[in-house]
């Protein structure tokens, strides 16, 4: 006679890694909202900019050629799924806001992408080496379904607010939501505080 119940396996140990409510994903699931833009590097560009237009743009050659930074991060998909120890490689923010004039009472950033995605984030949180533009995932180029050929990455964040397809930042004075803060999504996105949804 079984005295264990069909499934029970004892207290499964939580990894410390994981937020609350997130499962361990070994794939790499691909979530967007729309069809997968396909870009011409060619023509490629990213900018950062503000009301009255751009401050800086960068060709792909220019910013692939700037220094970059090989991080391995935890990515928290708003989902449910963690994937850990993903590692990327790009052009980390600090260096490319510092090659524009920020106003004092820019306190705000709104990302602009291929396929008309937007998403906000406070601009502290694209400062302090914890926000960067990446190209490269797992030593390769970064595919298009995961964002190629380049995507904002924020792992502190929900994975939504890491936008694919990145072009454009733009600096504002006041917080302007994006596409799926607009939908129902939180402001902010800190999966340690579940902050999935309006009211979260």
């Amino acid at each position: 006679m079984a005295i264990v119940s069909r499934g029970f396996r004892g207290r499964r140990e939580a990894d410390p890694r994981l937020p609350p409510g997130q499962y361990l994903e070994r794939g790499f699931p691909v979530l967007s909202a729309g069809p997968t833009p396909r870009t011409d590097l060619s023509t490629w560009t990213f900018s950062i900019g503000g009301a009255t237009g751009p401050r800086a743009t960068w060709s792909w050659a220019e910013l692939t050629a700037l220094p970059a930074d090989d991080v391995v991060v935890d990515i928290h998909c708003v989902t449910k799924w963690t994937k850990l120890d993903t590692s990327w490689r790009g052009v980390s923010l600090d260096r490319l806001l510092d090659a524009v004039e920020v106003a004092d009472d820019e306190q705000y950033a709104l990302a602009h992408c291929d396929g008309g995605y937007t998403t906000n984030v406070p601009l502290a949180d694209l400062r302090g080496g914890r926000a960067w533009i990446a190209y490269q995932y797992d030593g390769a180029p970064l595919p298009p379904e995961h964002g190629g050929p380049a995507r904002l990455l924020i792992p502190h964040l929900y994975f939504w607010k890491s936008a694919k397809w990145v072009r454009r930042v733009d600096l504002l004075t006041d917080d302007q939501w994006g596409f799926w803060e607009k939908l129902g999504y939180h402001q902010y996105g800190d999966p340690w505080k579940e902050q999935r949804y309006w009211g979260d």
